[in-house]
């Protein structure tokens, strides 16, 4: 082998060694992160039952005994999953459709201008999105729904959603754009139109990518912390009079319990222990919808028109 060979061989040693150094340090820092944060939330459980952790319906830390305190997951859980599933439900069927225009239908001009306008969506500081919601999102709802405040799970889901939607937008046009265009060319030779086309060869075989963006959406929305904060109102009680009432009322979740009140906690108290509870809760929830976005993107894709 020449020494241009031999040269060529180390340096690809090196960036693989280089590679698998840092994947082997992401992986531990997660995985010290996660301890840090059970260590620190495993000791509530010596002064605070963990029945009435999960199952708890009221989030009142300052209450005295023998009333209180009370720290239950269920009015945290309850409003991370409304916010986020109003979330999904405006920002998913937008934002495939604007994927499938951008891939499908317009022209390359149109796409070159707004694919970058889109990306640079996701780059607009959280604080900022909030500070919208409040001033414009808020009083909309709250004039539309006639409720007595617009600071709600409907306000924090519109919200939420305009969020998440630049994130499903770019990776479901990637994963649209991958597909050969053998696929399509196919279609058109078999006697279908263009929209049988994208709909049944185009969309089923980037399903995947498509699948992984939305789980990529839900957790930005589902770990949002300042928006949450602004428009939702940040009320720690589980509602009982129905899923409309509780979408068009206050709620708290988890992410905006934590960034409330982290600082206002003594260290060591049940309270920070309470918190970092709520901090296990949110891992573990990330875990399961990244390694769901994992399967998608492994799932081989159909190769075959059904």
């Amino acid at each position: 082998m020449s020494r241009f060979g031999l040269r060529r061989r180390g340096l690809e040693s090196v960036i693989e060694a280089s590679i698998r150094i840092c994947g082997v340090a992401s992986i531990a820092l997660v995985v010290l992160i996660f301890t840090f944060v059970l260590r620190e939330g495993l000791p509530l459980f010596k002064e605070y039952s963990v029945r009435s952790f999960l199952t708890e319906r009221g989030w009142q830390p300052a209450l005295a005994p023998p009333t209180g305190p009370w720290f239950g997951l269920m009015p945290n859980l309850w409003g991370s999953i409304l916010v986020t599933a109003g979330a999904v439900v405006v920002a998913v069927p937008l934002a495939i459709g604007a994927a499938v225009c951008l891939a499908e239908v317009a022209p390359h001009r149109v796409r070159d201008v707004v694919k970058p306008i889109i990306e640079l969506l996701a780059t607009v500081p959280s604080v900022a999105i909030g500070f919208v919601g409040a001033a414009a999102i808020n009083p909309l709802v709250k004039s539309v729904f006639d409720l007595d405040t617009g600071k709600s799970a409907l306000a924090g889901s519109v919200v939420l959603a305009f969020m998440a939607i630049p994130t499903i937008v770019t990776i479901s046009d990637d994963a649209l754009s991958a597909v050969p265009r053998s696929f399509r060319d196919g279609s058109v030779a078999l006697g279908a139109t263009r929209w049988q086309g994208i709909s049944r060869v185009v969309v089923p075989s980037a399903a995947p990518g498509i699948i992984a963006a939305v789980m990529l959406g839900v957790g930005r929305a589902i770990g949002e912390t300042m928006v949450v904060i602004m428009v939702t109102g940040n009320a720690g009680v589980l509602p009982d009079k129905g899923l409309w009432y509780a979408f068009t009322h206050s709620v708290r979740t988890i992410t905006g319990t934590i960034g409330a009140e982290a600082l206002e906690v003594a260290y060591g108290d049940a309270h920070y222990r309470a918190l970092f509870m709520l901090g296990v809760v949110l891992f573990v929830i990330t875990f399961l919808l990244n390694f769901v976005a994992d399967l998608a993107l492994n799932r081989r894709p159909r190769r075959a028109l059904q």
